[in-house]
């Protein structure tokens, strides 16, 4: 963020509510010598939307906290700036994803930089400093961090990553916190982005969409689930993403030929909140582990995203399925094209058939296939040929 703000005029830390941002954006105001705004205040607030230009010319400096609660004021930023170029000038949170909303994208293009925050990743609740991305496309892979295997796998799992979550000092408060935080995020935050008329669907929306976590998303049939057409239901899901608790995965596809699923995923971006929203904890995992498959892609893609907003190269992160029914959890590709392959599995053993969807899919990739890696329940990092690892899932905290 510092190095951002010597140089640019308008940095933006997005993310998820109670991920940390307050906190640390109050840190850097009291260091900086920069005035500190809250949207969350209800005078600010209303000045804001009566008078953003007005507000914005009092301002020289200024931190602004969660930004989409008055995106008045981004025009008023943008012809302040435009003035003075000055970087580090202003200091924006968002806990919505404005850059979604092609007026907002466009009005601050060239002005702003975009960081990300989410929640905690598993390295840093370790305070492990290595990326797995970084030493991946480097066809290295990191030696496995503090072992977590069978039942400290499944709590690590269903914990999650935000801080508050992880704070508390029992899955049943862990859980009540979860479900307090969907609710706010439904009955309060939805209303600062978009106009829902029926507040109540959008709880019921959001268990289907956890039910289907990791899978392919027919926004027809999701949406008959309940009562809703398909358009409605693309539009809710767009709002999910748009506050952070869900992303679309696009499909990898070396061309646009071939005989590859087009369809994205959705992915909830926390594997607590997933497993809140489907009643699931240790107890349940133990009698049924077949529940925990979908929870688990979950978590390593979050860690994955995570690694992506920290390392030094810069990366996507997709899926593949073909019409063969060929898949691989999750793709990722650097900035020059090639691919580093992920396939996660819930179980301590590995057979021959978890590797077919990443042995086709690398067949596919070609020259851009870097290394196929099948994350699993065990301690032990093993070479399956033609570039193919079989790693613990505790490599995504290693060193």
């Amino acid at each position: 963020m510092a190095e951002a703000m010597r140089d640019t005029p308008v940095v933006l830390l997005a993310g998820p509510r109670q991920t940390g941002k307050t906190t640390l954006v109050r840190k850097v105001a009291a260091q900086e010598g920069l005035r500190y705004l809250t949207l969350d205040d209800e005078l600010t607030r209303l000045s804001a939307r009566d008078d953003p230009a007005g507000m914005i010319r009092s301002l020289d400096r200024a931190v602004i906290d969660e930004i989409q609660r008055a995106p008045e004021l981004l025009l008023a930023i943008k012809r302040s700036v435009d003035e003075d170029r000055r970087p580090g000038r202003f200091l924006l949170t968002g806990s919505a994803n404005l850059m979604l909303l092609p007026a907002v994208a466009d009005s601050l293009a060239g002005r702003m930089e975009t960081l990300s925050l989410l929640p905690l990743s598993q390295s840093e609740i370790e305070l492990c400093v290595s990326n797995w991305l970084d030493c991946a496309f480097g066809g290295q892979l990191l030696q496995p961090g503090r072992p977590a295997i069978g039942p400290d796998l499944v709590e690590r799992v269903l914990r999650g990553g935000y801080p508050e979550a992880v704070s508390r000092p029992s899955p049943r408060r862990r859980v009540v916190w979860a479900r307090q935080y969907i609710d706010a995020l439904v009955q309060r935050d939805v209303r600062d982005v978009a106009e829902v008329l029926k507040l109540d669907e959008l709880p019921r929306l959001l268990r289907a969409l956890a039910q289907t976590a990791g899978q392919m998303c027919n926004y027809a049939q999701l949406g008959s689930q309940l009562g809703l057409d398909g358009k409605t239901a693309r539009r809710y899901v767009g709002l999910f993403e748009q506050m952070y608790l869900l992303q679309r995965v696009e499909v990898w596809a070396r061309n646009r030929l071939g005989r590859v699923v087009k369809t994205p995923k959705l992915q909830l971006l926390d594997a607590g909140l997933l497993a809140a929203l489907l009643d699931l904890n240790a107890d349940a995992v133990a009698q049924d582990r077949t529940r925990f498959g979908h929870v688990l892609e979950t978590f390593v893609f979050a860690e994955l995203l995570k690694h992506a907003t920290t390392s030094d190269g810069d990366y996507r992160l997709m899926t593949y399925r073909d019409a063969d029914q060929f898949e691989v959890d999750i793709v990722i590709e650097n900035a020059v094209g090639q691919v580093v392959g992920v396939e996660v599995k819930a179980a301590a053993t590995v057979r021959e058939a978890d590797l077919r969807g990443l042995r086709k899919w690398a067949g596919r990739a070609g020259g851009l296939f870097k290394m196929g890696v099948l994350l699993y329940d065990g301690t032990e990092t093993l070479p399956l040929g033609e570039g193919l690892w079989a790693a613990p899932l505790s490599t995504l905290w290693g060193s």
